[in-house]
């Protein structure tokens, strides 16, 4: 136990001291930019630096090292995201490609595709967005209308694809699609990979509230991917679906959390020079937070059921957002100016409304934890 525990410090103190060497200089500029809500920030630069990460092997730690990772233990890639995130880096640009489809692959990809496709999402070379949601079908993914036919030798796509993060940036796109004429629910889905850049497919930013776009909707009309580019056997979409979203609530949330304490942290420190603290009612909800907190990091650490752990931290982010408006009081409801002009509280607070809803709105990880952890009876479907 003391040399497993004496490499995880080791492993850490590696990646503290290449954080610190590495981000000042071209890189100093980026600490603590980008992020939800504010993609829009140094896009750019970040993916430079991404860049610089995987020429130096910090991209990808906890893949295997025959696909190019440095084979992490669970504990050694906590502490790397920890570290990354007490060190105030910039918001990663390639999450989706890394933490998403790059262990999708590995788990369930064909020799060809590993080979094609995760070199280029560890170089950051290529990246990928998420094409799972749609106007009818966002939490319950089940409803997807989306189809896809075989061409010869090529998947044609057709349909609507919405809230797909940072899409207007990305070269490829896993697809969730219908391809069995007359399935439904789990049945006859496919996931497909699907390349952006062609006629077929039209990427529409969507505004939000805090004035930016980083999700868009997209329009797949006649678009087309070769038929090899289907993970795991046609009609199998579902489990493989369902595999990519138990790796998007892996160990990089405890990075997530690093954040969310820094800005807990930050929101005492106001509410102490401001005179906020001095209401007992603040008190009690800062304190809430802390303890909420607590036990958001115990529960990751011992492996809480994904769904619980969505529904925990989406509503103690959303919970800080309001704590911050009511901390700052009535100075909150005014801005500094267009288009982007909020501080960080009032991003915070307006973004943090998504929480509840984006990655499976809190109704449906309800649902999922009633039915699939309780052994409840399932909701009557119409």
């Amino acid at each position: 136990m003391g040399s497993a525990t004496s490499s995880v410090e080791d492993f850490r103190t590696e990646v503290r001291d290449w954080l610190e060497e590495h981000l000042g200089g071209t890189f100093a500029g980026l600490r603590g930019r980008g992020g939800p809500g504010r993609e829009h920030e140094a896009f750019a630069e970040r993916l430079a630096w991404e860049r610089h990460m995987a020429a130096h092997g910090w991209t990808c730690v906890g893949w295997p090292k025959e696909y190019g990772g440095r084979g992490a233990s669970i504990e050694e890639q906590i502490a790397f995201h920890e570290e990354y995130a007490l060190a105030d880096a910039p918001a990663r640009v390639n999450h989706i490609g890394e933490q998403l489809l790059g262990p999708t692959l590995v788990a369930h990809g064909t020799p060809e595709q590993k080979a094609r496709f995760l070199p280029p999402i560890r170089a950051v070379t290529e990246l990928w967005c998420q094409g799972y949601s749609e106007p009818g079908a966002g939490s319950d993914l089940a409803g997807v209308r989306t189809r896809a036919t075989l061409d010869g030798d090529a998947w044609v796509v057709h349909g609507q694809k919405i809230w797909t993060s940072l899409a207007h940036e990305s070269q490829w796109c896993f697809v969730l699609a219908r391809t069995e004429p007359g399935s439904r629910r789990h049945a006859g889905l496919s996931y497909l990979l699907v390349p952006m850049d062609q006629a077929g497919v039209d990427v529409r930013p969507i505004t939000q509230l805090t004035g930016t776009s980083e999700f868009n909707e997209v329009f797949f009309d006649g678009a087309r991917t070769d038929a090899a580019h289907v993970v795991g056997a046609p009609g199998d979409g579902w489990r493989i679906a369902m595999a990519t979203l138990g790796f998007e609530r892996g160990v990089s949330t405890l990075g997530q959390q690093v954040g969310f304490r820094r800005e807990l942290e930050a929101l005492i420190a106001l509410a102490r020079s401001n005179g906020a603290l001095a209401d007992p009612l603040i008190r009690d909800r800062l304190v809430r937070a802390w303890s909420g907190l607590e036990a958001m990091r115990a529960g990751a650490l011992r492996g809480t059921e994904p769904s619980a752990a969505k529904l925990y931290w989406s509503h103690w982010h959303r919970d800080l957002g309001e704590l911050a408006m009511a901390v700052r009081g009535p100075a909150a409801t005014v801005t500094a100016g267009e288009p982007h002009g909020l501080d960080p509280w009032q991003r915070l607070f307006l973004f943090s409304r998504a929480d509840t809803v984006y990655a499976g709105s809190s109704e449906i990880q309800r649902n999922i934890i009633a039915e699939r952890v309780l052994g409840l009876p399932r909701e009557p479907r119409p």
